[in-house]
């Protein structure tokens, strides 16, 4: 096969697949029957079954996946899959180390809060009953347990899963400083300070901007593959034009040739024309004559 050939680029071996199965919708209307036909037994139809290959009608959109700028950057994505996993693995494992911690310092520490003795209200933060948290002081309310905790329940550090939601919420920086903020109420201030901010300092400004290298790289992997279409086409025009130049050539040689051909034969007319050997091929008796005379003088000679 050869090497430009349509079929060997998988996005254009794609694209002829999808073509293919998308003939399913004319060869389904050539099966269908017309009013007044006779109906075959069930489930045996008078042509080929092909509703199945409705499903394949999905692929349609798929077509558009085949367009050069689209090849440009889905090719690029792959080839930023890679480091993009490895990132990714780097990442679920700093999730789950700041986990683990979280749950040997945390569990349990955010189903307190205080409650309003006479009106039975809860206080949406957590509370202290012993240590340097947060007390409830005055206006008839004392700290209690069983509460759901923050934001509903989810951020606590009561099993590893909520743990890590919390971890992954405090990397993306957002709401982290509340996250802090209660745990000192639930604890004090000695510890959380030091676990949330190593979090933040390693977890998202060191790993979470691997990850946007790894994206910067992305676009740098785009424009490498944009400069690689544009020298192809470069590539591919001049070899066209050097074919066009050697046709040229080819064919200013073979002009030569002919000029030099040419040149030959009026040379040769001449020369027949200066010792009278041109005149027969005007009239077809110089020939002869010029023989006839030739074996008469020869013939005198002799005698």
């Amino acid at each position: 096969m050869h090497p430009s050939a349509y079929i060997r680029s998988g996005w254009n071996l794609l694209d002829f697949i999808i073509v293919i199965v998308l003939f399913s919708v004319i060869a389904e209307g050539m099966t269908d029957h017309k009013p007044g036909e006779a109906h075959h037994a069930a489930g045996k139809p008078g042509g080929l079954d092909v509703k199945a290959l409705r499903a394949f009608r999905v692929l349609r959109p798929l077509r558009l996946v085949s367009g050069v700028p689209l090849q440009i950057v889905l090719n690029s994505i792959m080839k930023a899959m890679v480091p993009l996993l490895h990132i990714g693995m780097l990442v679920m494992f700093v999730i789950i180390i700041y986990a683990i911690i979280g749950l040997e310092l945390f569990i349990g520490r955010m189903h307190k809060t205080c409650y309003s003795i006479s009106t039975v209200e809860d206080d949406p933060s957590p509370c202290a009953f012993t240590s340097s948290g947060r007390f409830c002081v005055g206006n008839g309310t004392e700290c209690r347990g069983k509460w759901e905790g923050p934001n509903g329940g989810i951020t606590n550090f009561d099993n590893i899963f909520f743990a890590m939601l919390t971890v992954f919420q405090c990397i993306t920086m957002e709401g982290w400083t509340d996250v802090l903020y209660w745990m000192n109420d639930a604890i004090g201030y000695e510890i959380p300070w030091i676990y949330f901010v190593s979090l933040v300092i390693f977890g998202s400004f060191f790993i979470i901007n691997l990850v946007l290298g790894v994206l910067s790289e992305f676009s740098k992997e785009r424009e490498k593959a944009v400069a690689r279409g544009e020298l192809q086409k470069a590539q591919e025009s001049k070899q066209m034009e050097e074919d066009m130049i050697g046709y040229m050539d080819w064919l200013i040689e073979a002009e030569d040739v002919d000029e030099e051909g040419n040149k030959a034969a009026i040379a040769k007319k001449k020369m027949m024309k200066k010792f009278g050997w041109y005149k027969h091929s005007e009239d077809g008796g110089g020939l002869s004559a010029v023989t006839t005379c030739s074996c008469t003088f020869f013939y005198r000679d002799s005698v």
